[in-house]
């Protein structure tokens, strides 16, 4: 697991996207151009949550999130998304 020096604040999470898929289920190998938005990750790390709410997540967990879900950003060359938690539908 990665360890960033980020501690995202309140209902926000931080989620290393998983890698793209380089093939089809067929075979076909999908070029750089074609490949979707990955919409699954790990989650990094995780604010305290609300006073009245929180946090379902930890960090380790599989998650689930919108195509457009998040902010990127980058850190030490890596790129992750910081997101609210409830950008996230559900832990795989």
């Amino acid at each position: 697991m990665s360890k960033v020096n980020i501690k995202p604040l309140a209902d926000r999470v931080l989620v290393e996207a998983a890698a793209a898929e380089e093939k089809t289920a067929s075979g076909i190998i999908i070029p750089d151009t074609a490949k979707e938005k990955p919409q699954k990750g790990k989650v990094i790390a995780v604010g305290n949550g609300k006073k009245d709410e929180p946090l379902t997540v930890k960090t380790g967990d599989e998650v689930l999130y919108g195509k457009y879900a998040g902010t990127e950003i980058t850190v030490d060359g890596k790129e992750y998304l910081i997101m609210r938690e409830s950008d996230i539908f559900a832990i795989v």
